[in-house]
């Protein structure tokens, strides 16, 4: 069995010397036969620096640079297109997901499972972060069209089958935990405990956290398409209910000039709906556009080894060659 480990970086200069000796201590026991892909995701500090170092001193490293920031989506697809292994493991190069579990994950995919997936606890976490979690994976499962866990990230393992499925989903727009859920395939599921970063801070900031919920909301239904007809049909409904009760009451008292009050509540009510409404739209037409591109998910500016790095990935296995 060949093993790869793709491994996603951005500005993690001062992490990747203790990932790759935690790896360096665990592959060898796992399999003899492995690799490990590390992705520059368009690092500003020394990330690739340190990569250089790491292939030039270890034949088992690899690295892929891409030519930007693309984002931790397309640099996961860069390194999952870049691997070769029979078997394919995604793990973040903070530590967080401990290289310790592989063994036990790979066993458990041994035993017919195409996809073993690592479930963290919420441990450490701060109550209104792990609330707000629990809170958003409820939402999102009376949403989205495919299952998804609280806790469950991007640490897994994969057969070549399950990776070959995901390399065949070219949408622009990728929101992975969705994709991994829509593949489908036999998946297995080990818990462990929250781990702290070893060194730096998370990138993830509220303001892209609150993105990504959103484009897992969007990604994979279009019910906030339906619940606007839903709730702009209750509306239309109450309007007109409304419209009647002012006929009558003109008819029955006579015409009451103020009604100021009235007129603005409805004017703001409907004109906010309107403007939400038309995000919503906005937002589908928004996607609907950079797919229509077709740009490439990816451009890588170097890389290690001799194998060619795809560029893009489209539907089926053709892959266009950087």
């Amino acid at each position: 069995m060949r093993l790869s480990v793709v491994v996603p970086c951005f500005n993690e200069e001062h992490g990747l010397a203790d990932l790759h000796a935690r790896l360096s201590a665990v592959l060898p026991e796992v399999t003899p036969d492995f690799e490990v892909v590390l992705v520059d995701d368009g690092s500003s500090d020394q990330t690739l620096t340190r990569m250089r170092e790491l292939a030039a001193a270890d034949a088992h490293i690899r690295y892929v640079a891409l030519s930007r920031n693309f984002g931790k989506e397309s640099a996961m697809l860069a390194g999952l297109a870049q691997a070769d292994g029979d078997v394919v493991a995604i793990m973040d190069a903070d530590l967080q997901h401990p290289p310790e579990l592989l063994a036990q994950m790979i066993e458990l995919l041994g035993k017919g499972f195409d996809q073993v997936v690592a479930r963290r606890d919420r441990k450490g976490e701060g109550r209104l972060r792990s609330l707000s979690s629990k809170t958003y994976y409820k939402m999102m499962n009376r949403l989205v069209d495919v299952r998804l866990r609280d806790g469950e990230g991007d640490y897994r393992v994969m057969t070549r089958r399950a990776v070959e499925a995901l390399l065949s989903l070219g949408e622009y727009n990728r929101f992975s935990k969705g994709l991994f859920a829509w593949i489908g395939f036999d998946t297995a599921v080990i818990d462990y405990q929250n781990v702290q970063r070893s060194t730096g801070t998370t990138k993830w900031t509220f303001r892209k956290l609150l993105n990504y919920g959103i484009d897992g909301v969007v990604s994979f239904n279009n019910k906030p398409l339906r619940l606007a007809v839903y709730i702009g049909l209750i509306v239309t409904l109450l309007a007109f209910a409304y419209a009647g009760y002012v006929i009558i009451d003109v008819l029955a008292s006579g015409v009451d000039a103020p009604g100021y009050a009235t007129l603005m509540v409805g004017i703001a009510g409907l004109g906010g709906l309107q403007l939400l409404f038309l995000g919503i739209v906005g937002e589908y037409v928004g996607r609907i556009y950079y797919e229509a591109k077709r740009r490439p998910h990816f451009l890588v500016k170097e890389t290690s080894g001799p194998a060619p790095v795809p560029v893009t990935v489209v539907l089926g296995r053709d892959h266009e060659a950087g």
